[in-house]
């Protein structure tokens, strides 16, 4: 597990070295260590934290998981050619109309063809 100098990991260290896991902790102020949640975390906070006003925790969970099926369904990425993580098939034109749904609390869509 790696993660970063944090307080709030102090809990956590003695329960995951007891079960095996082996713990790496970044260097102070070296943010790119962990590049890939640096960058999850980023996104997540200015595509959707930034809009909202989180009241509760389970708000901020529902928030957080309509975030990461976001990103796993539906979520472009280059690496991938242009194709989510889930990969989903191209649909024809003779499909049907376009039409949008609304995902992460209808900041963003995904678009598909259905019939009319």
């Amino acid at each position: 597990m790696i993660h970063d100098r944090d307080l709030v990991f102090q809990a956590v260290d003695p329960t995951a070295k007891a079960m095996g896991i082996y713990v790496v902790c970044t260097a102070p102020g070296s943010p790119w260590q962990n590049a890939y949640v640096e960058r999850f975390i980023g996104s997540v906070r200015r595509e959707r934290l930034d809009h909202v006003v989180v009241l509760t925790a389970a708000g901020l969970r529902a928030i957080l998981k309509a975030c990461v099926a976001y990103y796993t369904d539906s979520r472009t990425h280059l690496s991938l050619s242009k194709d989510s993580r889930r990969s989903r098939p191209i649909n024809p034109v003779d499909t049907g109309g376009v039409i949008a749904l609304p995902q992460v609390g209808r900041l963003h869509h995904r678009y598909e063809r259905r019939a009319a």
